[in-house]
């Protein structure tokens, strides 16, 4: 298998533009070698190791069934449409490879058509859509909401005529043998290589769904890819949540099955009525929107324990209307299992007094959603791995804090796993150049966005923009966009304007632009070459001090007598500011200046934590030296 990484090996011979990388090779070998004894195992490769290529090999090699998992669907289908066929080709691998993804990923038919029947006040232009649609779905093999061109991918269609676990009709759906998902799953069955998606294998390993079994085959590898985002989501899905939009969908659900399939029942309309005037007043006593707080405070207040009461109400009323056409139609039929499913997740976010979790609430302008996340899903994801026979992977750019993983293990219940550290080949003494400003405004302090953009409008003009701006809040992101708007001439583009992949194809062609952006575009953006050589970062990235969850896993660590700063708030600080950092350097030829604009990095003592943990580019405290580093390109 090392053979096929050497200089003229079988990917050097078949990949255009492939360089032998001995940090892929060792990445390489000791998947290998996990895979024979069946030894978990996790590593951290680093930017340009060529990770991808390194799990890809030994992979196919092994002859077994394995199961890759990536961080988003973006990755998953790069993986499953470009890299997967160039290594497969190189190697001439002669098994079967599938893609899956979660059914709110493929067209449902049966709703399509439900809709198209009794549509339950539907826009026009998402009617005009709808036909778009239909006709689509006659075209289509595979079903996939992302192959349907001409519908943009946050369409408000698409949640009707997609299916999700909860009211998915499995096996009694009329269409059945049509179901797209189906169809992928069977194919799934029979390859030997799955392309899914972390959240999709989380659902699966949670979920047992009716009507499906499982939808994700068992393997006998399983790799994770962009594994650091793993703790996070698999404490979604080890938790419980209840939604607005799983509420207004069960009250669309009775609507439709009262216009189409039970018309003598006019009760139906009445209780879907009352859910969804109930879920709309729930979501305005909950207060202002885009806060994310704690459930356990705001359930203690008198006005939201009788919106909750009347919510219970009437997800008991849609539940005992239902029950009484049971048997005339499937989609009914499905709807009276979700008010009870409901009704006992409303229940269980009730019991507030449960040690070992944490119970918050997050609201924006139409929707919210109630939840409880499990403070550690180490012990939760062991037993998961004990009954999944097999060897189990995990890889990032971005695992280790101060060179060590064991912040990562320990979340995920991995203390016997065999590790590997592989640094990145880049050559960042030349490549990168790392600046921590002086006279830099305290975090969080009055007018700072201002600020920071007067001092920093030099470097961004002398690099003739080319350059993200990456933000640790909305407010923060929106003040400066503003302010660089009113001072500059050239372009500015702001997260949220647009969606991800169009902003980032803005960029890309006008060539000197400026990104002011925040959350999605710290990890998974690629862009290479001149066109982004300037990375700033407004401060270190830690979590809001009133996050519920934060507060939450501070109070375990206290109990547990561990310092939370220390054990909780650097190792995920120094991992979110890893991925941000990483957007710089993509290339061997790539070359940029990374500006972080918080002064802790030199002023407290865990500013070296951080240090320590970036890539080991020089470092300067003047921006005159930032400039001149970008101008000598």
């Amino acid at each position: 298998m090392t053979d096929d990484f050497a200089p003229q090996g079988a990917l050097a011979k078949a990949i255009t533009g492939f360089k032998p990388r001995e940090s892929q090779r060792l990445m390489a070998e000791a998947i290998e070698q996990a895979i024979d004894k069946k030894q978990p195992l996790v590593v951290e490769a680093g930017t340009g190791t060529g990770k991808t290529y390194a799990y890809l090999v030994p992979a196919l090699r092994s002859k077994r069934k394995v199961i890759i998992s990536t961080g988003s669907k973006a990755l998953q289908d790069q993986l499953y449409a470009r890299d997967l066929p160039k290594v497969a080709a190189a190697l001439d691998y002669q098994g079967q490879v599938a893609l899956l993804k979660g059914r709110s990923n493929y067209l449902c038919l049966e709703r399509m058509e439900q809709q198209l029947a009794g549509g339950v006040n539907i826009a026009p232009e998402t009617l005009a859509e709808l036909s778009g649609v239909r006709n689509w779905s006659s075209q289509t093999v595979d079903g996939d909401v992302a192959n349907c061109s001409g519908i943009a991918e946050d369409s408000p269609v698409w949640p009707l005529v997609t299916s999700t676990n909860d009211n998915c009709l499995g096996g009694d759906c009329p269409l059945y043998k049509d179901c797209f998902v189906v169809k992928a799953r069977r194919k799934a069955m029979d390859a030997d290589i799955i392309v899914v998606n972390h959240h999709l294998f989380l659902a699966d390993m949670v979920v047992k769904e009716g009507g499906f079994g499982e939808l994700i085959p068992t393997g006998d590898v399983m790799i994770f890819d962009e594994a650091h985002q793993m703790p996070d989501i698999a404490s979604q899905y080890f938790g419980q949540q209840l939604t607005s939009r799983q509420l207004m969908d069960l009250a669309r659900d009775m609507t439709l099955a009262y216009r189409t399939d039970v018309r003598d029942m006019a009760q139906l309309q009445k209780s879907a009525d009352r859910l969804t005037f109930c879920t709309q007043d729930f979501r305005l006593v909950l207060g202002e929107p885009g806060f994310r707080g704690n459930l356990r405070d705001v359930l203690a207040q008198p006005a939201l324990q009788r919106a909750l009461l009347l919510l219970d109400d009437a997800l008991e009323l849609c539940h005992d209307v239902a029950k009484l056409a049971l048997g005339r139609s499937a989609l009914l039929d499905a709807a009276f299992e979700r008010a009870a499913l409901y009704r006992a997740r409303l229940k269980r976010l009730k019991n507030v007094q449960e040690p070992g979790f944490s119970y918050w609430y997050e609201c924006n302008a139409r929707h919210f959603v109630l939840a409880l996340t499990p403070l550690s899903v180490s012990t939760r994801f062991r037993e998961v791995m004990s009954e999944k026979e097999g060897t189990w992977i995990f890889t990032s750019a971005t695992l280790s804090v101060n060179d060590r993983l064991e912040h990562f293990t320990r979340r995920i219940g991995l203390d016997d796993a065999k590790t590997l550290l592989l640094p990145s080949p880049f050559d960042y003494a030349t490549q990168a150049l790392l600046c921590v400003p002086r006279f830099l405004p305290e975090p969080n302090q009055r007018g700072a966005a201002v600020q920071l953009a007067r001092m920093l409008a030099p470097v961004i003009i002398a690099n003739q923009g080319r350059c993200f701006f990456l933000c640790t809040s909305h407010q923060m992101m929106r003040d400066l966009a503003a302010e660089f708007r009113a001072s500059l001439t050239l372009p500015v583009l702001l997260q949220g304007e647009t969606g991800k992949r169009q902003l980032l194809q803005q960029f890309v062609t006008a060539g000197n632009a400026l990104l002011v952006a925040t959350n999605s575009f710290w990890e998974g953006v690629d862009v290479r070459g001149d066109t982004l050589s300037c990375v700033i970062i407004d401060k270190l990235p830690f979590t809001a001090p009133d996050d519920p969850l934060l507060k939450a896993r501070t109070e375990d660590c206290q109990l547990r007598g561990g310092d939370p700063f220390a054990e909780v708030q650097i190792p995920e600080a120094v991992i979110a500011l890893k991925q941000g950092v990483g957007r710089l350097i993509r290339d061997s030829d790539d070359r940029g200046v990374l500006i972080i604009c918080d002064q802790r990095l030199v002023t407290r003592p865990y500013g070296q934590i951080f240090l320590n943990s970036l890539p080991p580019a020089p470092r300067t405290r003047s921006l005159q030296c930032a400039i001149d580093f970008l101008q000598r390109r």
